[in-house]
Order: structure tokens, then C-alpha cells, then sequence
């Protein structure tokens, strides 16, 4: 279902893509996340039409759609987040890049997307939000995927090992850190995903993504079979 190896950006594109961020801490921190957050690697590895537009809710500042860029993978990108510090460095990135007429960044909330039909990302969003609200965004993300698109989300699932213990501790100071305002409200099942996709129609496939870091994430991928 998913090919999550052999993506990789070298060495050279990941400082190219950091130098387009202005700040010596957002640039340090694009090279670790390019470098080390294998997210990015698994998302340019799966297969699909990469013709189809794509919605990044909760998109930070940006980084997968330069990524995606990175690897001839990216057509039209669209960005969301609420956090206006982060949108504002987002455009200012891709206008350094000159990717302003294929990268699109919007300040809003996850509850009022725009009009766009294609693959929809999210990444590390759910937990942030109520066990309802979770539920009511992953119901309007099916609605905005294009025939045989995909819906692909990347998260902690709660588990009772230790690797969940570890990333509640790193959502901790993320979220005192101010960097994740308001922190983690409800860590889902896999279950609790897996569920409304197949109910909505979709195929779902669930798989471990921590990579070389100690966090307990997966990467779900629901894909459209119309």
C-alpha cells in the first residue's frame, strides 16, 4: 500500500529549503525536520496521482509542500493553520522559493476549509482537538478528497506502551513551550480513525512511523475508491 523509503531530499535541497526561512532558530529547526522527521520521506513515497491538488490542514510552516516540491511531487498546495506567526513565515518561504503561484497559505480554523478537492494532509492536527471535534474534521476532510484521493493523516494513537508515555512528555513542553498553544486535549485509537473512514467508504491502511525517534506515531493512509 505504502512505499516509505528511498524519499529523501539531500543534504544540499534540505539547506536550500531552510535558507528560504528567515531566523536562525526557524532554519535550524526546518533542517532537523527535514532531516530526521521521517513523515515527510513517507509522504512523497506513496503512490496516487500526484496531479491532484493538496489540502495541508494544520500545515505549520509549510514544510511538506516544499518537500513534496523537493521531489517533483507537488502540484497545487494549499495550507492551513490557525497560527498567523507560522502562516506569515509559511508565505514569506515559498516567496523567497518562488513558489507563490503553486503554494497557498490561508490563516483559518480546521472547522471552515476552503473549497479544494485533491489529497488532504494531516499531520500531527487530531490530538489537538476534542474527541468530537476529531471526528467532525476527519468527516469534512472525506469530503474533500477528489475521486481516488487520499486522505492521509499522521498521529500518536494511544497505546499503552511506552512510546505513548514518551510523546505525551514531549507534547508537555511543546505546549509549555508555546510553540503548540492549548497542548494535546484526546489521543485516539486507531480504532477510533479506522472506524468513520471505512464507514465513510474509504480503505484504510494503519502503519508504525516513529522512524529513529521514540514517539508513538503512525501514518494512516484512507483512500477514495471512486
Amino acid at each position: 500500500m505504502t512505499s516509505t523509503h528511498h524519499q529523501l531530499l539531500g543534504r544540499s535541497q534540505r539547506r536550500a529549503i531552510a535558507r528560504c526561512y528567515t531566523g536562525v532558530g526557524h532554519q535550524q529547526y526546518v533542517r532537523w525536520k527535514l532531516a530526521f522527521d521521517p513523515v515527510y520521506a513517507a509522504m512523497a513515497g506513496l503512490p496516487g496521482n500526484k496531479s491532484l491538488p493538496l489540502l495541508d490542514i494544520g500545515c505549520g510552516l509549510g514544510l511538506l509542500g516544499h518537500y513534496l516540491e523537493g521531489m517533483g511531487r507537488l502540484s497545487d498546495y494549499v495550507g492551513l493553520d490557525h497560527d498567523l506567526r507560522k502562516i506569515k513565515a509559511a508565505q514569506a518561504a515559498a516567496h523567497s522559493a518562488g513558489l507563490d503561484r503553486k503554494m497557498q497559505f490561508l490563516q483559518t480554523d480546521a472547522s471552515c476549509l476552503p473549497a479544494v478537492r485533491g489529497d488532504v494532509a494531516l499531520l500531527d492536527v487530531l490530538h489537538y482537538l476534542s474527541a468530537s471535534a476529531q471526528q467532525a474534521l476527519l468527516d469534512s476532510a472525506v469530503q474533500h478528497l477528489a475521486p481516488h484521493g487520499r486522505l492521509v493523516i499522521r498521529n500518536v494513537l494511544r497505546e499503552p506502551n511506552w512510546h505513548f508515555h514518551i510523546t505525551r512528555l514531549e507534547e508537555f513542553f511543546l505546549c509549555r513551550s508555546g510553540w503548540i498553544p492549548g497542548g494535546a486535549l484526546h489521543y485516539p485509537t486507531a480504532m477510533e480513525l479506522r472506524a468513520p473512514l471505512e464507514h465513510a467508504g474509504l480503505e484504510v491502511h494503519i502503519e508504525p512511523l516513529r522512524g529513529h525517534t521514540p514517539f508513538n506515531s503512525y501514518l494512516i493512509v484512507a483512500c477514495r475508491r471512486d
